[in-house]
């Protein structure tokens, strides 16, 4: 595989790597969190959490998820490259 696909994942490491920390960062704790602050705070009267933890949630695991892959993928190719 040429190191492009190497530099590129790298890059796409350190995005996913910064966005994952902002979005931990912005979670509820058991003292309310940084959510909170904006606008985490309102909830729905349907579900115990707020619309805005939801998708909280639904975006960190969907960056965790990228972030996983980019790891996954420098293994592989660095296994790859170490073989040849």
């Amino acid at each position: 595989m040429p190191i492009a696909f190497a530099y590129t994942l790298i890059v796409l490491l350190i995005i996913t790597s910064f966005l994952l920390t902002l979005l931990i960062l912005l979670h509820r704790g058991k003292g309310g969190g940084m959510s909170s602050m904006f606008g985490g705070g309102v909830s729905s009267s349907l579900a115990g959490s707020s619309v805005a933890e939801k998708n909280l949630d639904r975006y960190t695991v969907l960056v965790g998820i990228i972030w996983f892959a980019c790891i996954v993928g420098l293994g592989f190719w660095l296994k790859l490259e170490l073989a040849a």
